[in-house]
């Protein structure tokens, strides 16, 4: 609460103000406290989808970029979901403008130009539809270079990780019980929040292990549901959630370097270490398989090499060889959805509130006194309805 006051201090608008600055060089970071209205300032080549529908979600009045929106290495969708909604968009402005606007402050932007105090401090180009389109036709038709270093990484990856791919050689152990059970692993990426959603009825009666990723965890809790385990290095998932008793293991690097276990251990809460070269979503797709899960089921995580690439890393190679790792037990939640029906249906409540209305029935009429019930029943009925019709006609 301190920090939001101090950068947004109060008074009104300068004369000609486009709004207040919201400034960070990770989208992440600033879409969790940008307000709508405010002009979106990040540094962030080839924005992805993600983060685009982030931005969106958070109604800021301009997104400025320091970086480029499209650097045509492969077709981003990010730029086209920003203008789709109706946000301009001013692109590759320079590095310095992170430097130059401090968060709170108000911010005047004319045409390609940003202002501060009514000087300008940096110039970029108002990026349109049109413009985005033909940049992403350039950018598909150099696609084929990004596979080829999507290849190369993932071979990379494979002879570093081989004996954690093949044999799961260093995976910790943990207390939450997976045998035999569904793992819902939850990662705050794609469509997450729809597919939730539309697993709401499979949660409820299969009841499978809930794992969010990072920020996944707070999805979890967000759509009523308490995570059985956080996964992640921990740096975007409330503290909150790290406190509701789920198990917490902290993604380390290789050589056991894990900057999220102090502010875990500060919680609280003591933690497990799982050094590993790859995603946090990884991590957590190994953990689950190798503590055997009998199904994983994906939510919001990377399903299709585009989606891979839009990451913009070299680390998602990993996740790519972690799907084949896991092979079958695999599902996305999309396919869950669409599969998945509760196992009582509408006709089968109906029919379970019939039968018994029929056993009644047949049971009174073979007794003289139910006999005589059915008949008054019968003429009771007869009386409403000659009352209904008569009021109809």
């Amino acid at each position: 609460m301190v920090k939001s006051l101090l950068r947004r201090p109060p008074g009104p608008p300068p004369p000609g103000a486009t709004g207040r600055a919201g400034v960070d060089r990770r989208t992440k970071n600033l879409t969790k406290r940008l307000r709508p209205g405010e002009v979106a300032i990040i540094d962030h080549d080839d924005i992805d989808r993600v983060s685009a529908e982030a931005l969106v979600a958070c109604r800021p009045s301009v997104v400025v970029n320091a970086g480029r929106s499209i650097t045509g290495r492969y077709p981003n969708v990010g730029p086209q979901i920003i203008l789709e909604a109706g946000i301009p968009l001013l692109d590759d402005v320079g590095s310095s403008v992170m430097d130059a606007v401090r968060d709170g402050d108000w911010v005047e932007i004319d045409d390609s130009v940003l202002r501060v105090g009514g000087a300008d401090v940096a110039t970029g180009r108002r990026l349109t539809p049109d413009g985005v389109q033909a940049a992403m036709v350039e950018a598909r038709a150099g696609l084929s270079d990004q596979i080829e270093a999507f290849a190369e990484n993932t071979m990379a990856y494979l002879v570093r990780e081989k004996d954690l791919l093949l044999d799961g050689v260093g995976v910790p152990d943990i207390r939450t019980d997976l045998e035999d059970r569904h793992a819902l692993i939850v990662v705050r990426g794609y469509h997450y929040k729809e597919d939730l959603q539309a697993l709401r009825h499979y949660i409820r009666e299969f009841k499978p292990v809930l794992i969010g990723v990072d920020g996944g965890a707070d999805a979890l809790v967000a759509a009523g549901h308490t995570p059985d385990l956080i996964v992640g290095d921990m740096d975007s998932v409330s503290d909150a959630t790290l406190r509701c008793g789920a198990e917490v293991v902290v993604h380390a690097y290789r050589d056991g370097h894990a900057p999220g276990v102090e502010r875990v251990q500060n919680l609280g809460v003591t933690p497990v270490v799982f050094p590993a070269t790859g995603t946090s979503e990884d991590v957590a797709m190994l953990l689950a398989d190798d503590k055997g899960a009998s199904l994983i089921v994906a939510v919001g995580t990377h399903a299709t090499l585009v989606e891979f690439l839009d990451k913009g890393r070299k680390g998602m190679s990993s996740t790519f060889l972690t799907r084949l790792r896991v092979g079958s037990k695999l599902v996305d939640a999309k396919g869950v959805s669409r599969l998945y029906r509760t196992r009582i249906s509408l006709g089968s409540i109906v029919a379970m509130l019939l039968v018994p209305l029929l056993v009644l029935g047949l049971a009174l009429s073979a007794t003289p006194g139910g006999a005589v019930l059915l008949n008054l029943i019968g003429a009771r009925w007869d009386d409403l309805w000659a009352a209904l019709t008569g009021v109809f006609s």
